[in-house]
């Protein structure tokens, strides 16, 4: 299976429980991974036999930055049921980290994360 790579995209938004995550907002940083046969676009250079990865990154963007929810699970969700729906037929998997790196809460660690797969994905 041959992949695309969009890492530690870094958008900003208003998801979240806590007050304050819908008021002020934060950073969210997220990674996507599609598993994707990209044989015929290295044999015929063709950007119609492969994701293009500026409209990938559009919709996470619309997703990461649009309507507020209050979970990362959802954002993850939305995200990965977007592109699936987008990329039918090309995409048989895909993978979505959304992370948190300083959500409202105390404690000290590096910073928060959720990580689905959908699809077919090795």
């Amino acid at each position: 299976m041959d992949y695309i790579h969009l890492h530690d995209m870094q958008f900003y938004g208003y998801h979240g429980v806590l007050p304050e995550e819908t008021k002020i907002g934060q950073r969210f940083n997220v990674s996507l991974s599609l598993a994707v046969d990209l044989s015929e676009a290295g044999k015929t250079d063709d950007l119609d036999q492969t994701v293009n990865y500026a409209e990938a990154y559009q919709i996470v963007r619309g997703i990461a930055e649009g309507e507020p929810v209050q979970l990362i699970e959802t954002v993850a969700e939305r995200i990965a049921g977007s592109v699936m729906r987008e990329y039918d037929g090309k995409v048989s998997g895909c993978r979505v980290r959304v992370i948190k790196p300083d959500p409202p809460i105390p404690g000290h660690y590096r910073a928060v994360e959720v990580d689905i797969t959908r699809g077919r994905f090795s």
